[in-house]
């Protein structure tokens, strides 16, 4: 019987990473579509294309902070949180390598400091979540 709640719990633990996995393949499939074919509206502002990427790797912190354990998060929220822009920081500088090679697209350092933004607004708005809840509810 406690093998039988430990593999469901692990087996839930593992549906976690999911959300994880759909961020960065949208990531990946947006890097992709050359310059002629990436039709979304950067032309509306100046710095449009920042706030895009800020706002696309805020949610991919997001769900990286939901794959961790709930316990884990519960005990060691600043590690969790470094890891997390630690893990965004590498894939946005990847995700700008994988540009590199899509004709079209440029290398931008501003595009990672946005993605780095983007993982620190992420952690910021849990960590708020998190102080502004009254209890963090965890199941057993």
């Amino acid at each position: 019987m406690i093998t039988d709640s430990l593999m469901g719990r692990k087996a839930a633990d593992g549906v976690k990473i999911i959300p994880m996995i759909v961020m960065m393949g949208v990531i990946f499939f947006l890097s992709h579509q050359s310059g002629d074919d990436l039709s979304l509206p950067f032309s509306l502002f100046s710095g449009a294309d920042k706030v895009a990427h800020l706002t696309i790797y805020s949610v991919l912190a997001g769900s990286t902070i939901y794959a961790f354990r709930c316990q884990y998060k519960e005990k060691h929220p600043c590690i969790v949180m470094v890891c997390t822009v630690l893990f965004c920081l590498a894939y946005g500088v990847s995700d700008e390598f994988h540009q590199s090679f899509v004709p079209g697209r440029s290398v931008s350092i501003f595009d990672v400091g946005a993605d780095f933004a983007g993982a620190l607004l992420g952690c910021a708005v849990w960590l708020w979540y998190r102080k502004k809840s009254v209890k963090a509810t965890c199941a057993p």
